[in-house]
């Protein structure tokens, strides 16, 4: 998709210029996390109230590359008029934004200012994220005609990475408890999104939050998006070879047609190719099998028992351990990992997936006393996972006996897609203008919303005693220029950047 930057706007701000009082030559304002009242619904205890805040930077370098790849670079002629045109039957006639549209492509760059927290930080709700302005006095119209982009690359970024660090707390708290050790935690949530985010780009900027707290993920996206916009380099992101049922069936069934006795013919169809995969197409480091096309309880039962020479067998390849993790993709996750009490008493289901895999290949036990699978074998659920069924799952495990680290969580689109801005009441409000050389603090205060009354004038973030962020309104010009919020944009130019690996830091 190409998009015009002069366009990416919604509708009504194209005419926004021009109602703003007369003599007005600045306006400044600035994006916050007004409330977790919808996110705190479904929260679990590992949630702290605090925002984790990335994003900006690349949204900000998403902006620039936008205007000056589609504006700054065009000739002016061209996109003014293309403008000129579409606004007039849009609106039914000239529209002002035409003539200050013409005046920014003759300045050449975007005359703003963005100050950022930076990223990595936790921020309570209230306390803003970003400030803007212009540096231009006939660029005022600029700082709120681009409200539309910067919330809608900025909001779901933050989102999904305080989604992320919840998890990561989920796995780091049993896996203190349970004796798993560091690494595993670090892969232990592994982003499966792609495909159910809104194209490509979306899906990147949520990866790349899912990699500010784990480095496993299936988004190669993300990847790309972290060494473009957050300069990543070294380990970036891992994952492994696996099936998927379209492999599986068409293995299984194919082999199936050529066996000619009848009874478990599938089942040995499936056996077949289970052994082929980890003995002649993948026969060292790690390798992950779909295991519930059909019959998950008997792959565990018959199958696994049958090659487990073979796989405790398995050879390491380079960094990557010789094993073979198992992956169920249906059903109820927490029964099918941690067993069914209301399955017959004994048998598999009542078992659960761990417990199985137990009886089979046994394995060590953890410094805090914890059953953990021999290294050759695993598991992973990829299916239908949100904070509150890992929690549960990784209970119910430890009141069974067994090490976190025995599971990993596919993370998807439920948890990184089923959200709004409005999750963490993003908004980018004005709260200070200039008009007629005299400042005038601006806000709202509705009386049917008291939540979204807004700050007033010129802010200043700071931390308290405690190191929490606070927010200072009403301040000095001096005094807006210190404290926590720090230039990364000034006049077409990126400053100050942040990388993967400090906001890792920052988090970890």
């Amino acid at each position: 998709m190409k998009l015009n930057a002069a366009t990416v706007t919604d509708g009504y701000k194209v005419a926004h210029g021009s109602m703003y009082a007369d003599g007005t030559t600045k306006v400044y304002s600035n994006l916050t996390p007004r409330s977790d009242k919808i996110y705190a619904r479904n929260a679990i205890e590992f949630y702290d109230g605090n925002l984790v805040f990335v994003g900006a930077q690349g949204a900000v370098q998403e902006i620039k590359e936008l205007w000056d790849d589609s504006f700054f670079s065009k000739p002016k002629e061209k996109v003014i008029g293309e403008y000129a045109t579409r606004m007039a039957g849009y609106l039914g006639g000239e529209v002002a934004a035409t003539q200050q549209l013409s005046d920014l492509h003759d300045i050449g760059y975007l005359p703003l200012v963005f100050k950022a927290l930076p990223e990595g930080s936790l921020v309570p709700m209230g306390v803003p994220v970003i400030t803007i302005t212009n540096t231009l006095p006939s660029a005022f119209w600029l700082v709120n005609y681009l409200e539309t982009v910067i919330s809608n690359l900025t909001w779901k970024t933050a989102a999904n990475a305080t989604i992320a660090r919840e998890y990561k707390k989920i796995c780091q708290h049993f896996a203190t408890l349970t004796g798993t050790d560091d690494f595993t935690v670090s892969i232990q949530c592994h982003d499966f999104s792609e495909r159910g985010m809104s194209g490509p780009e979306d899906a990147a900027r949520s990866g790349f939050a899912h990699l500010t707290s784990f480095i496993g993920t299936d988004t190669l996206p993300a990847m790309d998006y972290a060494e473009d916009y957050y300069d990543a380099t070294g380990l970036i992101a891992i994952s492994v070879p696996a099936t998927e049922h379209a492999v599986a069936t068409n293995n299984i069934l194919s082999i199936e047609q050529g066996l000619n006795h009848d009874h478990n013919t599938r089942l040995d169809a499936e056996r077949i190719f289970m052994n082929n995969l980890i003995t002649q197409k993948y026969p060292k480091g790690i390798v992950s099998y779909v295991a519930d096309s059909f019959d998950f309880w008997s792959v565990l039962t018959d199958i696994l028992p049958s090659l487990k020479e073979v796989i405790i067998n398995r050879e390491a390849s380079n960094v990557a351990p010789g094993k073979l993790v198992i992956r169920p993709d249906s059903g109820d996750p927490v029964k099918v990992v941690c067993g069914d009490e209301e399955a017959e008493v004994g048998s598999a289901e009542y078992k659960g997936a761990i417990e199985v895999l137990w009886e089979t290949f046994n394995g060590t036990i953890t410094d805090k006393g914890y059953k953990l699978l021999d290294s050759h074998i695993g598991l992973i659920y990829g299916d239908s996972i949100t904070t509150k069924r890992a929690l549960e799952i990784l209970t119910r495990l430890e009141k069974k006996g067994f090490a976190s680290g025995n599971v990993v969580f596919g993370v998807g689109s439920y948890t990184y897609q089923c959200n709004t801005r409005d999750t963490f009441g993003m908004a980018l409000k004005a709260t200070y203008s200039i008009v007629n050389g005299k400042p005038v603090n601006i806000f709202k205060d509705p009386k049917t919303d008291s939540k979204k009354k807004s700050a007033k004038g010129l802010l200043k973030v700071e931390k308290d005693i405690d190191g929490k962020f606070i927010l200072i309104d009403q301040v000095s010009e001096q005094l807006e220029t210190e404290g926590e919020l720090k230039t990364i944009f000034e006049n077409g130019v990126l400053l100050n950047r942040v990388t993967l690996d400090t906001i890792r830091a920052r988090l970890s």
